[in-house]
Order: structure tokens, then sequence, then C-alpha cells
């Protein structure tokens, strides 16, 4: 019998539970108590643990451990990306296969991430540590503002700070007193944000999917707006390009098993695509589900399947790709539960089902049609539910 170990700190990778089951795996559930009333899929858990915080590392290791003591678990798998992290220290602890914390730490800090793809020569926005201030200010004489601050270890758009100058960087700086290790001084490169969600298995990608956002992550999140992103076609200039600059940063952070969700922004100066970041998961914000509606690829139930047949040592195969044209629109509402009645067209694949949140997928064969309703919709969805809440600084909040 197959053990996994899913554990998740948020409410997400239910299909990659109900697939485990599917295939015929043990499922052990490992979350947060804050979580346990959330629509989780019962049926496809055998067994469910609770903690009060999985961030905390010699509690997770004594309750995992514990487990295994009658369990012999064969796979963890992290769910969200605050949990890689932990899950590499309980597989090098309990000695499981799985990727382990120095391979983590490329994927997880965006410094070490940084001199990795710097070292492999790949092309990326300048960067500099906010450790020795003689070398902080010798890179900024050197690149001109603008710059972001952004913490090393955070997701996403949290925490990162943009910056106009050095007055306001080193008050910045100053603020952070001896969290200023933590974070990582970039080159603010404006341009149009992608993101390729891919599968690696025994170290070829043998899946890529290239997307781009409508507005950059990182203007939705500290200005507010409507979040909307949609595939490209395979043969598109544009994706033929990132499929290769992706599998080159893939190769280059050893990443040979597994999802990743890898962003890239195309700089408006220049015309050229700079790597931005990458994680070793499933990309969150629904953009597995839009994946899914378009290509026919479920990451999350991929990676289950994955998982289990390399532990059965059977060989796996990707299921048939399908190449429709999708995009995702979602939006914090000012709504408790938003009224998507009036949203009927027959493209809407998919509908949010989320307090406060409003959310739909739109797939087609004709990337004309899909293109005029996923503009209609982010001007439909900021007269009709839009809210606007602060940047979170962390994911503590």
């Amino acid at each position: 019998m197959t053990i996994i170990l899913a554990m998740s700190s948020y409410f997400k990778g239910e299909e990659l539970l109900r697939e485990a089951k599917r295939q015929g795996a043990h499922t052990i559930l490992l979350t947060e108590e804050k979580l346990k009333n959330d629509p989780w899929p019962w049926e496809s858990i055998d067994e469910l643990f609770l903690m009060p915080n999985l961030g905390i590392i010699h509690d997770v290791i004594h309750a995992v451990a514990y487990l295994a003591r009658t369990r012999k678990i064969d796979r963890i798998l992290p769910l969200d990306e605050y949990d890689v992290e932990m899950a590499a220290f309980l597989r090098e602890h309990l000695r499981i296969p799985g990727i382990g914390l120095s391979a983590t730490k490329l994927f997880r800090d965006k410094l070490a991430m940084r001199m990795a793809i710097n070292a492999a020569g790949l092309r990326e926005p300048q960067f500099s540590p906010v450790i020795n201030h003689d070398d902080i200010r010798d890179w900024v004489w050197r690149v001109p503002a603008p710059w972001v601050l952004k913490p090393r270890l955070e997701a996403g758009a949290m925490g990162i700070k943009r910056v106009q100058n050095d007055g306001e960087l080193w008050k910045l700086i100053e603020e952070l007193g001896d969290q200023q290790s933590f974070r990582v001084l970039e080159q603010y490169v404006p341009g149009d944000v992608y993101h390729v969600d891919a599968l690696t298995v025994n170290g070829e990608t043998i899946f890529s999917n290239v997307s781009r956002y409508g507005r950059p992550p990182l203007n939705v999140s500290h200005d507010g707006g409507v979040f909307m992103t949609y595939t490209l076609p395979d043969d598109h200039p544009e994706s033929v390009a990132l499929f290769e600059f992706n599998k080159k940063v893939i190769k280059a952070l050893g990443h040979t098993h597994g999802p990743t969700h890898a962003e890239f922004i195309k700089g408006f100066a220049d015309g050229e695509f700079y790597f931005l970041e990458i994680a070793a998961r499933v990309g969150g914000a629904h953009i597995a589900d839009l994946v899914h509606q378009s290509r026919g690829i479920n990451l999350w139930g991929e990676w289950a399947r994955l998982e289990i047949m390399t532990v059965r040592g059977e060989t796996y195969s990707l299921p048939p790709v399908t190449n429709h044209h999708g995009a995702l629109i979602v939006c914090l509402a000012r709504q408790h539960q938003p009224d998507l009645s009036g949203y009927n067209d027959p493209e809407i694949v998919w509908r949010m089902n989320k307090s406060q949140h409003a959310g739909v997928i739109v797939v087609s064969d004709d990337h004309d049609r899909v293109d005029a309703l996923k503009n209609s919709y982010v001007e439909r969805f900021s007269r009709d539910f839009l809210a606007v809440a602060p940047a979170k600084e962390s994911h503590n909040q």
C-alpha cells in the first residue's frame, strides 16, 4: 500500500487527494486546526491530523515522526508554497525520497534563486543582497531607480515594496532592523508578465503551458483591481521562446521531478524576456484550474499520479493534451456571496465558490471570442464586484 502524506497550511490541492485515492493510495492529510471545517474531499482522505501551526519545525517533525512509527510513509507532498520547506525538512529527517533542503532553497529563497540563475548566464533583473551596506551603495549607484525590495521567502507579490529613490530605500532598510538580510533588492523592469506551468519527469519537461497576466500581479496586489490571466497557443512566438527559457531555468536549478510554476517579464524597453521567479509546486490563484480546463491536464492530479507511479516502479505517461484558448478572471468582492447569474455565456466552464470572491474561467476554440470575453468580464467585474484590500506584508496576516 502506497502511503501519501499531503500537508497544507492553506485550503488547496483537493484534486491531488482525489487522484491519490483513485490510484489506490492511503492518503493522510496534515493541516492546521483553522482549516478543519473547510470542504476537503473527505471521501478521498483516509486519515486527518490537525496541528495549531505547520510552521514550527520541531513540533511538525515530532508529530510526523510519531505517525511514521506505525505508517511507512512513501511520499510527503506540500500543497502550498509555505509548506515546501517544511516538507523538505521532513524528507531529510525521515529519509523519504523527494526534494531536499538544499534544492528547496533554490525555489524558496529569492536570493539563492537569483544567484543560481545568474551563474547559469540566464537573463534576469539586476539584483543585490541586502547584507553589506557598502555593496548596496555601490549597486544603487550603478543601477538606476526604481527598484523593488523583496522578502526572500514570501510567495508571489506578498511583502514587496516599490522603491523610487535611495532615500526611500535606506529608510526601509533601517526600519527592517535585524530583518534586513531576509530581503533582496532588484532592478524594477517594467513589462508584461507571463507564467509557465510545467511538469518535469526524470529531468525532462514533458508538459508546459504559457499564459500571460492581464496586469502584473505586483500591480494588482499593490494597487487593487481584477486579476486576469489567459493562455497562449503553443505555436505563439512568445510561447516558443518561453518554453525554451523555462527548460533552461529548470535545468539550472537542478529540478528533475514534479510540477513548477515560473514567472517571466517581457521588458517594455527592449522586448526581451527576463526570469522573475519559480516555485517547485502547482501554481496558485486557480491557475491550475485554467490549465485543466484549457489544456486537459490537471496538474494536481498528475502530480499525484507521478509520485505514486514512481513509488511503484511504474512508467508515467502524460494524458492527451488539448489546445483550447482560456482565460481566468478573479477579484475580491464586496458581496459575501457574489451573484454570478448574470454571467451566462456558454464559454464559462468554471465558477468560483468562495465567499467575498468572484471568479470564472472561459474556454473556447475561438481565440477572438476568449479575448472579447476576458476584456468584457474584467470591466464588468470591476463594476459589479470589485473590492480592494491592503496588500499583505506576510502570509501570517
